[in-house]
């Protein structure tokens, strides 16, 4: 059972038997065929970037961009296995590196969450003007501390992000700006995750957008019992496939363009 909270109210939804662990994502040789993984660079300014990974299904019908946690880089296991089951629904994704090499060793820089959400604003942004990806929706994903950056840079910008998922996530960490949340939020936490699942239920009564909280039983913070992630990236994926099916209108004002920081 997976206890579900939303604006409405709270319900008991009944789930499957879990399943074993879910295998590692496939590599850039085993996507289906007509899928694509490639390398990228993200610009930041002129002589800047972060290194990326996109993956792009056969015909897109949204980008979701990942947000990693503290500690954590665009190689996480957890996020490119849900980025995996986000390309067999037809999403493209986005994984990268939120610092370099060199601040991801400051820990203030770690937990710098306006630093991050920035980041996070400037790869989602490239992304939606990538040739397959214009005009397409924009979902975020963030696990940790990249789900305050997630939600911080939906707050700030909402015409760029459609949807967000987060995943054993730290709302609580952007809660000021909470209330400015326009798209809508789901909220994953593993029932054995205290305190953090005591700081997303304070979060979720902050949000004000389309709201869902879901604690995945016997999980804790890194999801790493049997079936508990299968169970997370099936959810993100519903939830995207519900949220980001409109198409986008052209980028207005407070999105920058990618020319603007080279």
């Amino acid at each position: 059972m997976s206890l579900f909270e939303s604006g409405l109210g709270r319900t008991e939804l009944s789930d499957s038997s879990m399943a074993p662990f879910p295998p590692e994502p496939p590599s850039s040789g085993s996507l289906p065929s007509g899928n694509s993984q490639d390398e990228v660079e993200i610009p930041l300014r002129p002589g800047l970037s972060l290194p990326g990974t996109l993956w792009l299904p056969h015909k897109p019908r949204g980008i979701v961009v990942f947000a990693h946690g503290s500690g954590s880089s665009r190689h996480s296991p957890r996020n490119r296995y849900v980025a995996s089951v986000l390309v067999e629904a037809g999403f493209a994704a986005l994984l990268f590196d939120l610092l370099t090499g060199l601040e991801a060793s400051d820990r203030r820089k770690v937990f710098d969450i306006e630093l991050l959400a920035d980041r996070l604003v400037q790869a989602a942004t490239w992304a939606v003007q990538q040739p397959r990806i214009t005009g397409l929706p924009c979902g975020l994903f963030g696990a940790s501390t990249g789900s305050a950056a997630a939600l911080l840079a939906a707050a700030s910008h909402p015409s760029l992000v459609a949807a967000i998922v987060s995943r054993g996530g730290r709302p609580d960490l952007a809660s000021q700006d909470l209330p400015f949340v326009r798209a809508p939020t789901l909220l994953i936490v593993g029932e054995n995750d205290e305190p953090v699942l005591t700081w997303n239920r304070q979060a979720f009564d902050l949000l004000t957008c389309p709201k869902e909280l879901v604690v995945i039983p016997g999980a804790t913070h890194l999801f790493e019992e049997p079936g508990a992630l299968e169970q997370v990236a099936e959810l993100a994926r519903d939830w995207f496939l519900r949220y980001l099916l409109s198409p986008s209108p052209p980028p207005p004002d407070d999105i920058p363009k990618v020319e603007d920081w080279v």
